[in-house]
């Protein structure tokens, strides 16, 4: 694979605790059709990324390590406490290949997501010349996930929480996948600026959002087409779910 202007490297989150799983084995080495759900996304990004993929592992690390190494050749870091997803990607930044100019933020969990729908997320990205673009998808029921803002010109303005949501934010039906798309600088400066000033007193990714506006940065978003792809594995019934439309593809 060339290195081309742009060429992403792509960082997977999956160093979670899955304890909505009941389960002790890490959330992303249950099985989806007899293969780990975190091959999946590995998979697809490989396609985007060629092996400038860094996969952030926490819970059972080497157990994680071993599995994914046994069919795929990516970095691996590892999240020694779990401080929230601003840190988890903060440790893999040392990782990130020279070359990479934009990097591609996925989660592990999310086994559905295609190579199409990243590369025009990366595309759009692109061309827009965007120091931030997030990944949003539009969901008759939004309860429970992060609502993007926008302004009269179609600016994203932030992201917030559902337990921070105003009633009439609530009633917003655009949501956060949780992906992102970031200029390398832009990242590196902005996950210094994170604070755990919050509820959970973790370092949320989300917050480089908010950063970006603030500073005056080009922020966007993509609308998936396809909300299914964007369906995150937290509990059984999800594996099950994810793993019906998974057959039925």
């Amino acid at each position: 694979m060339s290195h081309i202007p742009g060429k992403p490297a792509i960082i997977i989150l999956a160093a979670g605790l899955g304890t909505r799983m009941k389960s002790d084995k890490a959330k992303v080495l249950h099985e989806i059709l007899g293969k780990p759900m975190v091959t999946y996304v590995v998979e697809t990004a490989q396609k985007v990324a060629g092996n400038d993929i860094i996969l952030v592992i926490g819970r059972q690390a080497e157990k994680v390590r071993q599995i994914v190494s046994e069919t795929h050749q990516v970095l691996f870091t590892v999240q020694k406490e779990q401080l929230g997803t601003g840190h988890a990607v903060t440790c893999a930044l040392s990782d990130i290949p020279e070359h990479a100019r934009q990097i591609i933020i996925l989660c592990g969990d999310i086994p559905l997501l295609t190579t199409d729908t990243i590369l025009r997320f990366l595309d759009d990205h692109v061309n827009a010349n965007r120091d931030l673009t997030l990944l949003a998808v539009e969901i008759d029921n939004p309860a429970g996930y992060g609502r993007v803002l926008i302004d009269e010109n179609g600016y994203v303005t932030g992201i917030v929480e559902e337990a921070d949501a105003t009633e009439q934010q609530k009633k917003i039906k655009t949501i956060n996948t949780g992906i992102y798309c970031v200029k390398k600088e832009f990242l590196a400066e902005s996950l210094l600026k994170i604070t755990p000033d919050n509820v959970q007193g973790e370092f949320y990714l989300t917050d480089i959002v908010e950063i970006g506006c603030k500073e005056g940065k080009v922020v966007g978003m993509v609308v998936g087409s396809d909300y299914q792809e964007f369906t995150g594995i937290n509990t059984v019934q999800d594996l099950i779910r994810v793993e019906n439309i998974m057959r039925s593809r």
